[in-house]
């Protein structure tokens, strides 16, 4: 266990080492926000797009989160030698595996956390055509954002530490002030009750992502067992659209009793499971319960990609 628990930590640190990791959390947190700040001129229906599209923005960039952390974590390895070096210690493939992937969560679900609150603002700053973007809570969020890249700069420069992921600790801190800050003022400055115009029904929404893209994560894993990054967000890119148009191209031929329909309808995930942002159009919401399945759903197909995973990194050679 207590290798297990290293291995996990020391990838986890690694990934957050990543530049990559810091520029997907940062750009996809900002545009976030920024989409919240835009007229859309939907005929009253501007908060529902902007809602739309931050949870879309959410889903895609833990996809390249996923796919990228994934590659680096051990594809990497593999074409470094690290994982050799590791696995040539009493450490079983399967625990470095199992391990690897839970770094590769813990990172992931840090930028959800990022981007969930971001999305949670922009539920509050979204407004329709009678009225005009919050410019205080917009400069409030974009300083907090440049305040962790200062001090990221000011403690790899006077401290020598690594900037990235000192900068992504500064920013899951300051986003996160801010947010508590934005949220005590209104559109107009003034003080208000904490969170008022905050739709808290993102927060299951969120999640549903968040577990679909765990799904991801193992996917991409058991790919980079064999496959590079390009490759691998190939791979993993066809089973996501084919994955959203499962029902649609599966669902009936599985319920007419097709064989070949059932099984491939069964392989593949469907994330319209995991999609669930027109449950949220006129006060309706996402039943904890129905998450909790999804969780389940999401649990039992992340462990057959991680068994995949693993009989594929089994026989796989490493010098």
């Amino acid at each position: 266990m207590q290798q297990f628990v290293a291995i996990a930590l020391n990838g986890f640190l690694e990934l957050a080492r990543q530049p990559i990791v810091l520029l997907l959390t940062t750009t996809s947190a900002v545009a976030i926000v920024f989409l919240a700040s835009l007229p859309y001129f939907g005929l009253g229906e501007d908060p529902k797009l902007v809602k739309d599209m931050v949870l879309a923005v959410l889903f895609l960039s833990g996809l390249f989160g996923a796919v990228m952390s994934a590659s680096n974590t051990l594809a990497r390895e593999i074409r470094t030698g690290t994982a050799l070096a590791v696995l040539s210690k009493p450490v079983g493939r399967a625990p470095f595996l199992l391990a690897r992937y839970a770094g590769l969560v813990g990172v992931l679900t840090v930028m959800v956390a990022v981007n969930m609150l971001a999305c949670l603002l922009a539920s509050r700053l979204a407004y329709d055509a009678y009225g005009e973007a919050d410019l205080r809570s917009l400069s409030i969020y974009f300083g907090a954002v440049l305040l962790a890249y200062i001090v990221g700069g000011f403690t790899n420069f006077f401290l020598r530490r690594p900037f990235v992921s000192d900068a992504l600790a500064a920013l899951v801190l300051t986003t996160s002030l801010a947010f508590v800050v934005i949220n005590f003022f209104d559109h107009e400055g003034k003080s208000q009750a904490f969170a008022t115009g905050v739709d808290w029904r993102l927060v299951p929404a969120g999640l549903l992502v968040l577990f679909a893209i765990w799904m991801l994560a193992a996917l991409a894993l058991a790919c980079s067992t064999r496959l590079e990054m390009i490759a691998t967000l190939g791979v993993c890119s066809v089973v996501f659209l084919l994955g959203l148009m499962s029902d649609y191209l599966l669902g009936r031929p599985a319920v007419a009793g097709h064989w070949w329909a059932q099984l491939l309808y069964s392989v593949l995930p469907n994330w319209q499971k995991f999609w669930m942002a027109d449950a949220l159009v006129e006060g309706g919401g996402i039943p904890w319960s129905y998450v909790w399945k999804s969780l389940g759903y999401a649990a039992a197909y992340t462990g057959a990609a991680l068994a995949v995973g693993l009989t594929l990194f089994e026989d796989r050679e490493l010098s």
